[in-house]
């Protein structure tokens, strides 16, 4: 069994002084609640990620960051790299999402850059697909998601599944307070997942993390969990309220204990 993931995108909100708050109460509740087969992660903006590393540093939290450079280094203004993420000792970074996509351009073959120089470097990189409103209506949805997955992990070795993870994030449901039923995630999750054991292997797939994004909150989290092919979510808004967000941390915990037929 997989284990859960729950990562906070914070995209551009959270200044020093609310970051190292939250990040502070989180570590606090981490230490006090953890569970090893539930990992969280927030993804601060790039001026904060040292101070939330510092903040988190005594927890189970891990620290993420939200995007890095096709390039090494050089004369390109306001990029961050693969190796500046390497030095702060940052393990995961998100790339491929749709805001990326939508405001700065950006391609599958970019995000396969990325992808091939965070695995490089062993970061893990978090990769975001996902279809929008018109597609879906267009009845596109899984020709797009497979063009995505081909293009983004086009000459892209895996050798065990664990070395990254992908996100569904159906654009349509992004910050719009509508998101996917259970039910039209799971099938999607269950495409992409069959689309590893085909590309890769069986095995790969099994051990691929698969999470849901599109307006995640505590009303509808644990629906989501329970589907057999989500492995975690990537919060947007619903992950700068640090009572919504250790509800969906507990949450995962429960589904965790749920599966495997615990008791509390």
């Amino acid at each position: 069994m997989r284990n859960i993931i729950i990562a906070g995108n914070w995209k551009m909100n959270k200044d020093l002084d609310e970051t190292r708050d939250f990040c502070s109460q989180l570590a606090q509740i981490g230490v006090s609640n953890h569970e090893d087969r539930v990992q969280t992660l927030v993804a601060p903006a790039f001026p904060f990620l040292k101070s939330a590393l510092c903040a988190l540093s005594n927890s189970q939290v891990l620290v993420a960051a939200q995007d890095v450079s096709v390039n090494d280094h050089g004369a390109f203004t306001g990029e961050v790299s693969v190796s500046m993420l390497a030095s702060l000792e940052i393990k995961h970074c998100i790339i491929g999402h749709s805001e990326r996509r939508q405001y700065h351009n950006e391609t599958d073959a970019m995000v396969n850059r990325k992808l091939k120089k965070l695995l490089s470097a062993n970061l893990k990189p978090i990769v975001c697909i996902g279809e929008t409103l018109k597609q879906r209506d267009a009845g596109e949805t899984n020709s797009i998601i497979l063009s995505q997955l081909a293009g983004c992990f086009e000459d892209v070795g895996l050798n065990t599944g664990l070395e990254c993870v992908i996100a569904y994030e159906p654009v349509w449901a992004i910050g719009t307070g509508r998101t996917a039923t259970s039910i039209q995630a799971e099938e999607v999750h269950a495409l992409i997942r069959d689309w590893l054991g085909k590309r890769y292997s069986i095995d790969i797939a099994e051990n691929t993390h698969i999470l849901y994004g599109g307006s995640v909150k505590a009303e509808n989290i644990i629906e989501l969990l329970f589907q057999k092919d989500i492995d975690g979510a990537l919060i947007g808004g619903a992950s700068l309220k640090i009572d919504d967000f250790t509800f969906m941390i507990t949450a995962a915990k429960e589904v965790i204990r749920a599966r495997s037929g615990e008791k509390k």
